[in-house]
């Protein structure tokens, strides 16, 4: 699985010429970083003195935090897995009316669910920044770059990933569907890059 290469045997799968892993595994990679992170920053809140007052809380963002990078080190590989799906759709026989008509049924299905994945990581991702925002406001200020790292991780996680939902749709027949999740995605780009401006002027402000 690409999730238990060595960071250099992932470097080089991804800079080969296999199409996965690719932008969608890449951004579930940069959600895994940002939670990781953001558990760092609390963890280094957690016993200090100075911190006392936000103790429980940083014990919180410090389990939420897992829970999320724990299901975003598995997207690695769905979103592979995924793309993975379509194609193998797209090789499915064409030769008579009934196979045509099952073929397209596949790619329409694998297609779906290729817009799914990736939306699945830009929303596990889009929840960790009510944590991000709450370490660099108040966790341990000697790592708040840390935090505001987490943030611009966060923020290319969630925007690749809804490029890779973007793309999908404009394969599918199902309106309803597309229009649904084009506009889910609309809102969290909008938001997210507001967020982020507020972190970076916050760090920013801090040291």
């Amino acid at each position: 699985m690409l999730k238990d290469l060595k960071i250099t045997e992932f470097i080089d799968k991804t800079a080969g010429s296999d199409p996965v892993p690719g932008g969608g595994s890449i951004s579930a990679l940069c959600g895994t970083i940002s939670a990781a992170l953001t558990q760092m920053v609390a963890q280094l809140t957690i016993g200090k003195k100075k911190y006392v007052e936000v103790e429980e809380e940083m014990k919180a963002i410090a389990q939420k935090a897992e829970d999320i990078l724990n299901e975003l080190i598995l997207d690695i590989d769905r979103d592979s897995d995924a793309y993975n799906m379509v194609f193998d759709a797209f090789k499915l026989p064409k030769e008579t009316d009934e196979e045509k008509a099952k073929r397209s049924d596949a790619i329409q299905e694998a297609t779906k669910h290729a817009a799914l994945v990736p939306m699945e990581v830009a929303k596990k991702t889009f929840s960790l920044l009510p944590l991000i925002q709450a370490v660099v406001e108040k966790g341990n200020q000697n790592a708040i770059t840390d935090g505001c790292v987490a943030m611009m991780c966060a923020r290319t996680a969630v925007l690749g990933a809804l490029l890779n939902v973007r793309i999908n749709l404009g394969s599918l027949k199902d309106e309803a569907f597309v229009t649904n999740l084009a506009t889910e995605a609309k809102k969290m780009e909008e938001e997210i890059q507001s967020i982020e401006r507020k972190v970076l002027e916050m760090t920013y402000s801090a040291i």
